[in-house]
């Protein structure tokens, strides 16, 4: 037998989860389909919308964090999915407006969204690139295809196992794709 009381701050507990999960839930798929709604403006170069909701974004993350904590927060995949979408928007942004990806404050978010977010944008890159390549700036499509080495050769260094390993080789197909790209536009231009 269980003893009632023990039973009922079980029951107690339980619940209190359940629905601290459920709100973490809902407000991750909205983040997250933000999150997809800031690439899709970044592909198009509207960085007025992209900033504004990468803002929204983040004042949300700021509030679920205050909420619920980052551990919390980090035991639910949903969270973590929209975590690296909005990472992987935010370097996307940083690398088209040329400057560093560094850590980005005012947020907990670990190395495994950052370097998951990271993987994921060099697939963003090569649809950026074509995009550049299909309005005739080819200089850019190799401006990008140089990015996405760089970053590729520093990424390589980690030795990258399980979840994160796919995400890397799935950015390194990514890369070939620019090299493609780069080549053929190469060879159109020299005949």
């Amino acid at each position: 037998m269980i003893n009632d009381k023990f039973l009922e701050q079980l029951r107690k507990e339980y619940r209190a989860n359940e629905t601290a999960r459920r709100q973490i839930i809902s407000a991750a798929n909205n983040i997250l389909f933000a999150a997809k709604k800031n690439i899709f403006a970044i592909q198009r170069n509207d960085f007025k919308t992209a900033e504004e909701k990468m803002a929204d974004i983040e004042k949300e993350l700021k509030s679920l964090e205050k909420r619920f904590g980052a551990d919390r927060l980090y035991n639910e995949g949903t969270y973590k999915a929209a975590v690296e979408e909005y990472l992987e928007g935010k370097t996307l942004y940083t690398v088209i407006k040329k400057k560093k990806i560094e850590a980005y404050k005012g947020l907990s978010l670990n190395y495994e969204s950052y370097l998951g977010g990271i993987c994921d944008m060099i697939g963003e890159l090569v649809r950026y690139a074509t995009n550049q390549a299909a309005k005739g700036k080819f200089s850019e499509v190799a401006k990008i295809k140089k990015i996405a080495e760089d970053i590729m050769g520093q990424l390589i260094d980690f030795d990258l196992t399980g979840y994160l390993r796919t995400k890397y080789d799935q950015a390194r197909g990514h890369l070939r794709k620019l090299e493609q790209m780069t080549y053929e536009i190469k060879l159109k231009n020299t005949k």
